[in-house]
């Protein structure tokens, strides 16, 4: 059995130097082999922050599938407004829309012949309304981009995942139908930045896009220029690489399980998540469920997770029956802008460079506790480690605050509040000379409680053995410092989406070495620590775990927060 001893030093919101289990063999020193983006990547990864708009006949059944029994006479659209959704957007620094134009169930939200399934059949504006050409106007009155998202799976055909029909009789024809209706959207609403095949789409349609959305990034599909990060929770992994095999991004289904720093192809991920996730999971509005709006606490920790791993974060809203997002979603997308924006707005000082080192002086002793690195990505992800240190004697001595491994378009580092008047970033490995445009620090103070979770590790695809079981070792000393319950999870964010009973991870021989404490296992990646009473002196808590991978790979993180009630 290998064993491997993690030591965890991490603290509060984000982990101070975050334990990694990776084993991936590096290729150095080599920039003329590092993939790079297309114009089309690079602009969307600079975008940082986009709104899914999920509506369809499911808001009036108030659950989350179509399954064609709404009556579209109640449709009447009472107060839609996409003026309306496009300052939410604004309001929480989106800078696309990402409309839903045809979700699974195939109700159309534009003008078309290709069914009866659609807005033409509905009493709002006597059935010659256009809500794709109202968005459409509106993203360019509020200097926001367009998205479409328009699902090869159909319920009135009886499609499935892709466009591919029950009845393979009915596939060439629907083949033709989902054709016309993808022109369509790409040809008479402006230009479309992003296209979105939830699923992927076995149709082809990669034509279509090079004739009508050469500019456009494609997400999922044979023709995919992004990839799911693999979870609906709006987390990206850390590290976050943008490169993976090209036989793995032509599959069309790709996530950030595939993710490999000696990739030849660049893709990067994309983390979506809905607004109402606070103890459930919904994309589509219903009534009495305000109690599911994330709180700010848990906003902002998907921004550390999302955009401060170099993800893009695709926050979902749920416009109601009458067509508006309802008042207390736009208060909540309101204060998430504004909590990001009095964060990282005004950065104490900022620099950028390339080399080795850069470094940040203050005439005097400064408080630090947040630090913002970006690269140049038009010469590629090129950064392998880092650490971030601090000098509180003008750079006589260091102090490392921060150790991390990816950097890409955005990385958002949290550390203890320590006095300093030189901060630097030193690159350990990177794959060419790092390339740096935004080196920032910042003071970080808020009225908000930082969540309750600390990462204590982290795995990708090549840490675990399907064979051979891998014993973990983890020092939880600085986090179990009282008596109470604490709980350990292995959170999965990506995986083989191929066959999902069979990607995952198992577990044995799970053991505690601490005084008047014991361990149990709760759920299938769950562990649950019982500490039973203080003990003075140096009492240590140790956790050790054997893992091994099944059959199909994973990636993700390694949480311990205290149970509180």
């Amino acid at each position: 059995m290998k064993k491997i001893e993690i030591l965890c030093v991490c603290t509060l919101f984000l982990c101070a130097a975050s334990c990694k289990l990776f084993a991936q063999t590096v290729s150095e020193g080599k920039s003329g082999n590092i993939p790079l983006p297309s114009p089309a990547q690079l602009h969307w990864q600079q975008k940082e922050r986009m709104m899914f708009v999920h509506f369809d006949p499911s808001t009036w059944l108030g659950q989350e599938g179509d399954n064609l029994s709404s009556p579209l006479e109640k449709m009447y659209l009472s107060a839609l407004k996409t003026d309306q959704w496009c300052e939410v957007a604004r309001s929480w620094g989106a800078k696309t829309i990402l409309f839903v134009a045809k979700h699974g169930g195939g109700f159309c939200w534009w003008q078309t012949q290709t069914s009866e399934y659609g807005i033409r059949n509905i009493p709002w504006k006597d059935g010659k309304g256009d809500v794709l050409k109202d968005l459409s106007e509106s993203c360019r009155k509020y200097g926001l981009e367009l998205g479409i998202y328009i699902c090869a799976t159909n319920g009135t055909w009886g499609a499935k995942d892709g466009g591919t029909t029950e009845d393979p009789a009915k596939q060439e024809a629907y083949n033709r139908m989902y054709r016309q209706q993808l022109t369509e959207v790409l040809t008479r609403y402006g230009a479309i930045c992003e296209v979105w095949f939830d699923g992927s789409c076995h149709i082809p349609i990669d034509d279509l896009l090079r004739e009508h959305a050469p500019d456009a990034v494609v997400f999922q599909s044979p023709s995919a220029t992004l990839r799911w990060v693999g979870n609906e929770d709006g987390i990206a992994p850390d590290p976050n690489w943008y490169t993976l095999s090209s036989k793995d991004l032509a599959t069309g289904v790709a996530t950030a399980v595939h993710s490999d720093l000696n990739g030849d192809a660049y893709a990067p991920v994309e983390a979506d998540v809905p607004l109402l996730k606070h103890g459930g999971h919904k994309w589509f509005w219903a009534p009495n469920t305000d109690h599911l709006l994330s709180t700010g606490e848990e906003l902002m920790s998907l921004y550390y997770k999302s955009v401060g791993r170099g993800s893009m974060l695709l926050l979902n809203s749920t416009p109601d029956t009458s067509g508006l997002i309802p008042a207390s979603h736009v208060a909540r997308y309101k204060s998430f802008g504004e909590e990001i924006a009095a964060r990282f707005d005004r950065p104490l000082k900022h620099a950028s460079g390339s080399g080795e080192v850069i470094e940040i002086a203050f005439p005097e002793l400064t408080d630090v506790n947040h630090v913002i690195l970006q690269e140049n990505l038009s010469k590629g992800q090129r950064v392998i480690e880092y650490a971030i240190e601090g000098s509180a004697d003008g750079g006589s001595t260091w102090k490392k605050l921060y150790g991390g491994s990816s950097v890409g378009h955005k990385k958002i580092d949290h550390f203890p509040t320590i006095a300093v008047n030189s901060v630097r970033v030193r690159f350990v490995r990177s794959k060419a000379t790092p390339d740096i445009v935004n080196f920032a620090v910042y003071n970080v103070q808020s009225k908000l409680k930082d969540m309750d979770e600390a990462v204590i590790g982290n795995w990708d695809a090549s840490t675990f053995d399907t064979a051979e079981w891998k014993e973990l070792t983890f020092d939880l000393s600085p986090h179990v410092t009282q008596a109470g319950q604490y709980e350990i999870k292995f959170q999965i964010l990506a995986r083989d989406v191929s066959d999902y009973s069979r990607a995952g991870l198992e577990f044995k021989d799970w053991k505690l070495e601490m005084s008047n404490g014991a361990v149990e296992q709760t759920d299938g990646y769950t562990f649950r620590i019982t500490r039973s009473q203080q003990t003075p002196g140096e009492d240590k808590t140790i956790l050790k775990i054997a893992v091994r991978q099944k059959p199909l790979i994973t990636s993700g993180d390694i949480l311990i927060r205290r149970i509180t009630y």
